[in-house]
């Protein structure tokens, strides 16, 4: 039977789910030598290649993968065991990694984590935004935050903050050269500024009233990924967005965009903490779930959320 180290199976996790040797030496503290030592050392015990390397990227061989896969959820029970064993019901030590959108993160930001980090400064909390909705637990995530409705069946959900709506604006100068839709159907004559979603597909616009539901591929000459930059684009006359409600509120109240279809965009459910449900909780995150449902009773709505990976 293969004896190997523990320690080179975790940096060869870290290598492989970040495709960067970089970002592995950062979080081990180790330098690029000796952490590339260990995972040829790491090769040549099990007898394949894990890795391909080049001067400027790290890609993650078939064999890599198959062990990528089976070893990620393994170092998270074991990490998860170890905390249960270490601390019990002591003050929450170690690491926190979540995953979420923008919107999310920026909840959090303002109003969990200051919170979270006064109570708890010996957790440390590894925040990644980005738009894809992605495995958790694949990834070595220990929850996610996304909207409700894309939360896995699977998981337990922590609801926080308000409900959340999407809207349709744009700048008076704009409305004035081009009219203004009185229904959703109207926008298929109007420029719209279309987003852009991670997979590389046009969001459709949807809107309900009543029972009707509608989701439309809107036409237009401009697609943004952001919705800061849609919400900018619009003031700037560029067309008709459809945006996080919270975006675009700043913009609103000062008469620089104008809300559209407002009884076609009712509110939907909003922003979720989720995490496995079949694993067990670690310290941290049970102390930080409890913060995220403490000051959700007293905030306002999330900041913004993006619908991409949402």
């Amino acid at each position: 039977m293969t004896h190997v180290s523990l320690s080179d199976l975790k940096a060869f996790a870290l290598v492989a789910r970040h495709r960067s040797f970089q970002k592995a030496v950062d979080t081990l503290g180790v330098s690029r030598s000796s952490l590339s030592h260990a995972l040829k050392g790491l090769e040549r015990q099990l007898g394949v290649r894990l890795l391909h390397r080049t001067t400027r990227s790290v890609s993650v061989t078939a064999d890599g993968e198959q062990l990528l896969q089976r070893l990620g959820p393994l170092l998270r029970e074991l990490d998860d065991l170890l905390d249960a064993v270490s601390h019990g019901q002591d003050e929450p030590v170690g690491l926190l990694r979540i995953n979420a959108n923008k919107g999310g993160a920026r909840w959090l930001l303002r109003h969990a984590v200051p919170v979270f980090q006064q109570r708890h400064p010996r957790v440390e909390l590894d925040l990644v935004a980005e738009g894809q909705l992605v495995d958790i637990v694949g990834e070595g995530f220990d929850a996610g935050v996304r909207l409700a409705e894309s939360v896995p069946k699977d998981m337990v959900s922590v609801p926080f903050g308000s409900d959340v709506r999407f809207v349709a604006v744009a700048a008076p100068g704009y409305l004035a050269a081009f009219g203004t839709p009185a229904v959703p159907g109207d926008l298929m004559s109007h420029r719209c500024i279309r987003q852009r979603l991670p997979s590389g597909k046009r969001y459709r616009w949807e809107f309900e009233q009543g029972t009707r539901q509608l989701a439309l591929d809107v036409p237009g000459l401009l697609s943004l990924d952001d919705n800061d930059l849609m919400v900018e684009a619009a003031c700037s006359g560029l067309g008709i967005a459809y945006v996080p409600e919270s975006f675009a509120r700043p913009a609103l109240d000062s008469g620089a965009l104008v809300l559209l279809l407002e009884d076609w965009t009712p509110p939907s459910p909003g922003l979720c903490l989720y995490y496995a449900s079949y694993r067990h909780v670690p310290a941290p995150l049970k102390a930080f779930i409890a913060v995220v449902r403490e000051v959700s009773q007293g905030s306002g709505p999330p900041t913004g959320r993006d619908r991409a990976g949402s």
